[in-house]
């Protein structure tokens, strides 16, 4: 009886070209299929809105901001809700199918250590914020915005870039 060898060598990542199309084709098929382009941090707000629904139901109905997603009952019935979640599924498939399913933390020099996690909670935290003033994400608005020819989504994706670029570069002189 012979035996399969499994390798456990990660497949290689595909061409940025590849995957650049294969990514405006999963763009071109949410438009098609759900009305909507891709996005993400609209469902943190629908969760947030359906944890203050569960814990503090009057006062969440009555917040200008999310009260209006309790209206219609259970916030996280929204496409973006779906969405998100196909997301995190197809990611953990993918990792796994390739052998690239890790749990680890990165980060050098200052970053790494017990300061990753905070700083990287930190930049969540931000990025989330930035999302929500500019009313999107990187991918609702970066992505999807520059997809109708949206101003609104040139400018954030140059913005997102340009900030980046600058932090990036405080962060290497301090380390």
């Amino acid at each position: 009886m012979s035996q399969v060898k499994q390798s456990t060598k990660p497949e290689p990542y595909w061409h940025p070209l590849y995957a650049g199309l294969a990514l405006g084709l999963v763009l071109l098929a949410s438009f098609v299929v759900t009305g909507h382009g891709l996005g993400a941090t609209g469902f943190t707000t629908r969760l947030t809105a359906w944890i203050g629904m569960t814990t503090m139901p009057t006062m969440t109905a009555a917040n200008e901001y999310l009260g209006g997603m309790v209206e219609d009952g259970n916030p996280l019935n929204g496409w973006i809700t779906w969405q998100v979640i196909g997301l995190a599924i197809g990611a953990f498939a993918s990792a796994w199918l390739a052998n690239r399913f890790k749990l680890q933390t990165d980060g050098k020099r200052f970053l790494g250590g017990s300061k990753r996690p905070l700083t990287a909670l930190l930049g969540g935290v931000l990025a989330g914020f930035g999302a929500r003033i500019a009313a999107g994400c990187t991918s609702g608005l970066g992505l999807s915005g520059t997809a109708v020819l949206g101003l609104a989504g040139f400018v954030f994706l140059g913005t997102f870039f340009a900030t980046g670029l600058v932090i990036s570069r405080l962060m290497k002189e301090k380390a």
